[in-house]
Parts: structure tokens; C-alpha cells; sequence
């Protein structure tokens, strides 16, 4: 009986370094993010100044399709994913200085802020609301 507890306690060890180190390994990559780059804001801060300033550019149509091509993203991260993609696409929207997010605005900056890994699921999700992707095949490469 004694051996058993043995190892149950040496796989509890292991399975709590193991959980520790994705733990510090997802919080690393937060404080990587939040570092000041050379014009002195983080990655972090120019999300939350393009999220300000496009805020009230929104419109109850486009807010609804970000939620569905959002959807597929599990829900544990879909809050994180969802704000990095409506800061991408703000950002979209002030450099092509618009005065309301667009469909168009709205696909560009989703396409551009997916990584290249999730593309096929994005295109998926596109195809299924019968949005055409041709217009925006240059910003899948």
C-alpha cells in the first residue's frame, strides 16, 4: 500500500510542475506583451488606444458578425481573442480613415490579426456566412 502512495505523490509532484510551468509559461508571454517597444508604448497599451478610439464606430451589425467569426475560439480565450481582433480592425479603420467599421474594414482586420495557422477555420467560418473571400485574398498571405 505504501508504494502506492509513493508514486501517487511522485505524479502529483510532476503533474504540479507541470501545470506551474504552463501557468508561468502563458504569464511570461503576458509580461512579454506589456513591455515598452521602441516608441515606448507595449503591444497591450496600442490595443487599448485603438479600442478607445474606434469604440463608438461600431454598429450593433458589425458587433454581431465579430461575435460569430469569433465564435469558433474556445470560450477560455474568445474575451482575449475578441478584443485583440476589434483592436486590429480599429486600427484597420483609423489608417483607412473611416468614420464606421465596415463589413470590409471588419474582415481585413480579422484576417490580418488571425494567425496564419487559423486561416482555414476563418475561411470556413467566412464561406459559411457566404461572405466572398476573393477581395480579401491579399491579406491572407
Amino acid at each position: 500500500m505504501s508504494v502506492l502512495v509513493e508514486y501517487l505523490i511522485i505524479l502529483w509532484g510532476f503533474l504540479l510542475i507541470g501545470l506551474m510551468g504552463i501557468g508561468g509559461f502563458f504569464m511570461f508571454r503576458k509580461f512579454l506583451k506589456k513591455l515598452p517597444k521602441e516608441d515606448g508604448k507595449s503591444n497591450m497599451d496600442w490595443e487599448e488606444y485603438y479600442m478607445e478610439k474606434t469604440r463608438h464606430m461600431w454598429g450593433k451589425k458589425e458587433k454581431d458578425l465579430l461575435e460569430e467569426l469569433v465564435s469558433p475560439v474556445p470560450e477560455l480565450f474568445r474575451d482575449i481573442a475578441r478584443h485583440k481582433i476589434a483592436s486590429k480592425i480599429g486600427e484597420v479603420a483609423l489608417q483607412k480613415r473611416r468614420k464606421k467599421i465596415t463589413e470590409d474594414v471588419l474582415i481585413e482586420g480579422y484576417i490580418v490579426a488571425t494567425p496564419k495557422r487559423d486561416h482555414k477555420f476563418l475561411r470556413k467560418k467566412l464561406a459559411e456566412k457566404e461572405i466572398d473571400v476573393t477581395p480579401y485574398e491579399v491579406y491572407f498571405e
